[in-house]
């Protein structure tokens, strides 16, 4: 945080007009809210301090899965004892009018930030919409802090800006996971089908730690490869790049052990469902009416596993391994038994992973960026901050 303005270090006023940059990534179901309870701290003190806080947020993938955010504001409201308002709109003359309608120690949730297309490409002409929200802006969201959006590092570039105290906690928290040592056996276990867990997670781990187990589309896009048939199996948004780092990976002297498996259980997908799951040899390659939904740990990886338990060592899940929601837990099971002993420093990162996974460990709201920030020791968003630092070094 090296050059980063910190909100907790800063003075609030009454009457100012903030903007509360967030990360609520989360379903309507609430089944995790980790990624809103982080930032009510925050917030909390604001509204205590009487700043007017508009609070800007994102929610699902893009323009066509982006829902409204009401039932963020009600969550709000409800942990903090205090009316929180809602308002659909958010980068228009009437969002903007609401915003200054705000009273002292008043906060309206705004809606989603992706129902805009600039919002992933970071639209300058949208960050300054967002801007007019607000006279100066606090920027949490760990979640998508390795993504250069218009509500976050766009709006960056028209207000002053602070670091809210969910990046602080978050960086902190991966302290202990980043780099390599020589120390502590290192086990990193990489699924889901976002394709950072291949680009970053895969790309940069395997030089740092001691042992990487791949799951779901990156051990998918591995076995691409090295030449096996997948069928049906998931390959992520990114297939191309995907394989090429993992070409590149499997061509190299890596410090880590990568585990392939022999085995893999396979199912024919459904609808949502899966049928006729079976066990069958990577080598034997998947037909093309199944998909891979889990997988068989080589004994060796089992013996790396009790050593870590048994000397000791550090461990995290960032995806999920394999399709344990609809019930394919067999390697997903066995991680987590290892990375649950006591003598394992262990995290879980990500929404969908910690949504996913039965773990009462320690979490990170971040899978994507808290892999960016392991890998690069900083992030997009941290970037910003400093630059906006600099720019506005006398402001507030």
């Amino acid at each position: 945080m090296r050059g980063v303005r910190l909100l907790s270090q800063q003075e609030i006023r009454c009457g100012q007009r903030w903007i509360y940059s967030a990360g609520f990534n989360v379903g309507r179901a609430l089944a995790d809210t980790g990624r809103i309870d982080e930032e009510l701290p925050a917030i909390e003190r604001l509204l205590d301090a009487g700043a007017r806080v508009a609070v800007l947020s994102h929610q699902g993938n893009g323009v066509d899965d982006a829902n409204e955010l009401d039932f963020v504001a009600d969550y709000i409201a409800d942990r903090l004892g205090r009316t929180v308002g809602y308002f659909p709109g958010n980068a228009t003359p009437d969002a903007v009018d609401r915003a200054h309608a705000l009273r002292a120690g008043e906060a309206v949730v705004f809606g989603n930030t992706r129902k805009h297309a600039g919002e992933m490409t970071n639209s300058a002409e949208l960050a300054g919409r967002f801007a007019a929200l607000g006279d100066c802006a606090a920027i949490g969201g760990f979640s998508k802090a390795h993504r250069a959006h218009a509500s976050n590092v766009g709006l960056l570039g028209h207000r002053p800006a602070f670091a809210a105290d969910s990046l602080v906690h978050e960086t902190g928290l991966l302290a202990p996971w980043a780099g390599s040592s020589d120390e502590l056996y290192s086990v990193a276990v990489l699924g889901g089908v976002k394709p950072e867990k291949t680009a970053i997670g895969l790309e940069h781990l395997t030089a740092t730690y001691d042992l990487v187990i791949p799951g779901g589309a990156v051990l998918n896009n591995l076995l691409r490869a090295l030449g096996h048939d997948i069928g049906s199996s998931t390959v992520g948004s990114r297939p191309e790049k995907c394989l090429q780092v993992s070409r590149n990976v499997l061509n190299r002297a890596n410090r880590a052990e990568l585990h392939i498996p022999d085995e893999v259980v396979i199912a024919r997908p459904t609808g949502r469902d899966f049928a006729d799951a079976r066990t069958i040899p990577v080598s034997r390659g998947v037909p093309s009416d199944y998909a891979i939904v889990d997988f068989v740990l080589a004994p060796w990886v089992c013996a790396k596993l009790d050593h870590l338990t048994s000397h000791g060592g550090r461990a995290f899940i960032a995806g999920t391994p394999a399709r344990y929601t609809e019930g394919f837990t067999r390697a997903s099971d066995a991680l987590l038994g290892a990375l649950g002993h006591d003598r394992v420093n262990a995290l879980l990162l990500g929404g969908d992973t910690t949504a996913d996974l039965p773990w009462n460990g320690t979490k990170s709201t971040g899978g994507g960026s808290a892999l960016h920030y392991l890998a690069y020791g900083t992030c997009p968003v941290f970037d910003a901050l400093r630059t906006n630092a600099l720019r506005w070094e006398a402001t507030l």
